[in-house]
């Protein structure tokens, strides 16, 4: 297996937060209330890491006590990009700590015969170029929907890109890993395999469908 614990690009949980309420979301009797505001829950606490990187600038305020010079969020600040429909999910979680972030969209949906990724919707905030961008879906499987959804994102001129998922498969991660070298990726649990459907295992079951309570 890849040694991904070394890959500079490459952040894997291993917060007993996070694997804790991965655990939770593991089991098929967790119902979709709770499954839902586990998977917020989830991508607050693995946000204030990838967020820890966003820029700063120097601004002026006045304190009960006197004025000072204090440290905000600089620039067009954070754009949040689920990958529909799943990835809807871990917005509420960064929405979190940084509300004032914008969201746009991205559909794909899977081919159930060739397990590839087709898209249908693309919506971006603008300008999204001086924007931190993050991706987010909960499952990272083969890698196609993740690399084909940041390859549409530079297409429109994203370039600071960031994707966060709550488990990923050693091949997805792989793929994503070497299709986009310059994307830092944030996962919460690598987990063993995928099996001949495509599905994660040990995994969590279809996150989508869990989410939003649907079959």
């Amino acid at each position: 297996m890849e040694d991904f614990y070394n890959m500079e690009n490459v952040t894997i949980f291993t917060h007993p937060l996070i694997q804790h309420k991965i655990s939770l979301m593991r089991d098929k009797n967790t119902g979709t209330n709770e499954f839902r505001k586990l998977a917020e829950e989830v991508a607050t606490l693995e946000g204030f890491e990838a967020l820890s990187d966003l820029p700063l600038e120097d601004v002026e305020i006045e304190t009960p006590i006197e004025k000072c010079t204090t440290k905000m969020i600089a620039g067009r600040k954070l754009a949040i990009v689920p990958i529909l429909r799943a990835g809807l999910g871990m917005v509420p979680g960064l929405l979190t700590l940084v509300p004032s972030a914008k969201v746009g969209h991205i559909g794909m949906y899977r081919d159930e015969v060739t397990h590839e990724p087709v898209e249908y919707y693309c919506k971006l905030p603008s300008p999204i170029e001086e924007r931190t961008i993050v991706v987010t879906d909960p499952m990272l499987a083969t890698g196609g929907s993740a690399c084909d959804a940041i390859a549409q994102i530079k297409r429109h001129g994203g370039v600071h890109i960031k994707f966060m998922c709550i488990i990923a498969a050693p091949v997805g991660l792989k793929r994503l890993h070497e299709t986009h070298p310059d994307v830092q990726i944030y996962v919460g649990h690598l987990d063993r395999e995928l099996n001949k459907d495509a599905y994660i295992c040990p995994g969590l079951g279809d996150a989508g469908d869990r989410i939003f309570g649907t079959k």
